[in-house]
């Protein structure tokens, strides 16, 4: 056990050792920069955003898992039959009832609806030029 862990410990040494010396050495504008990648960042890493853009990211989490499980029955699909075949379809089926009830609430709406734009430009319009 101790002659494993010399020899773990040697090789970790000399692998750091040998990137240390055979490494490149530059020193570019961006390389002090954090997420170096070619663009110097603009602006502050502290920047809000909007909650619907969390409410996309957990959308697309619900789905994305939804997928797995999806395609995993599907794999198994010969394995698991009809039984399997109606576990997955009540799956599929909440998941559409959430994502109804999501819409019907309003989770899904990114901004004015199409009337209270017009609605506005209409009273815009209606007012008297000053």
């Amino acid at each position: 056990m101790v002659v494993y862990g010399a020899i773990v410990l040697s090789l970790v040494a000399l692998i750091l050792g040998l990137s240390y010396v055979l490494g490149q050495r530059h020193n570019d504008r961006a390389t002090g920069e954090p997420y170096e990648g070619g663009i110097l960042s603009e602006g502050s890493a502290r920047t809000r955003f909007s909650s619907q853009f969390y409410l996309v990211a957990m959308l697309f989490v619900i789905f994305d898992v939804e997928t797995v499980f999806i395609l995993s029955w599907a794999i198994a699909f010969r394995e698991l039959g009809w039984y399997g075949y109606l576990g997955v379809l009540v799956f599929i089926v909440m998941l559409a009832v959430v994502l109804v009830y999501e819409w019907r609430n309003g989770a899904l709406d990114f901004g004015p609806s199409g009337s209270k734009i017009l609605a506005a430009y209409k009273r815009l319009l209606q007012k008297p030029a000053a």
